[in-house]
């Protein structure tokens, strides 16, 4: 009887190596080589290429991706429509994104320079605030970014002129640790 199990085993073992064989040619016989990719011409596409260091490019869906538009080296960027802001570092890798909520007046698109810090006051809205890092003046408005004290991020109350820019106090730390006085600012739409 052992014979005759042995024999089974054995013959199965032997069909099922015949059938992955099989199988294996077929998908080689599907899957194009190295070389046929290589001359394969690429099928257009909407998305835009990777940048020269060769690294895949964000999705412009991405609401955390580094706006592509947001200029070189070291920077701090601001994203009205997203309300994001990204501290990046010389080697353009971002060391750290948040979101924000913007104040009621907003600078154009641009790039601008921090032009004054301030470690606490009391912001335009009444609120105790902290890391105030100021880089424009608009409509007579110093707009710059802050934390709130109470750690609070509330909508800005649309009927008055306001310039500041809410963050989450570890997000300010942050902030205030990278921006320091003529640090680049690019504002993007």
């Amino acid at each position: 009887m052992a014979r005759s199990s042995s024999g089974i085993v054995a013959g199965l073992t032997a069909a099922a190596v015949a059938v992955i064989g099989f199988l294996a040619y077929q998908a080689s016989a599907v899957a194009p080589s190295a070389a046929e990719l290589a001359v394969k011409p690429q099928a257009p596409s909407s998305a835009p290429s990777a940048p020269a260091t060769g690294k895949p490019k964000p999705s412009a869906k991405d609401p955390l991706a580094l706006p592509a538009a947001s200029g070189t080296g070291e920077r701090v960027v601001y994203a009205l429509a997203n309300r994001r802001v990204w501290l990046v570092d010389a080697k353009n890798q971002v060391t750290h994104t948040f979101s924000v909520m913007p104040s009621t007046i907003s600078p154009p698109p641009g790039a601008y320079a921090v032009t004054s810090r301030s470690g606490a006051v009391r912001g335009s809205d009444g609120v105790q605030i902290e890391h105030v890092v100021r880089f424009a003046t608009v409509q007579d408005v110093s707009v710059g970014f802050s934390a709130a004290v109470d750690n609070s991020t509330p909508t800005p109350d649309p009927s008055r002129k306001t310039g500041g820019v809410r963050m989450k106090r570890a997000d300010g730390d942050a902030l205030w640790t990278f921006a320091v006085i003529g640090a680049k600012v690019v504002v993007v739409a």
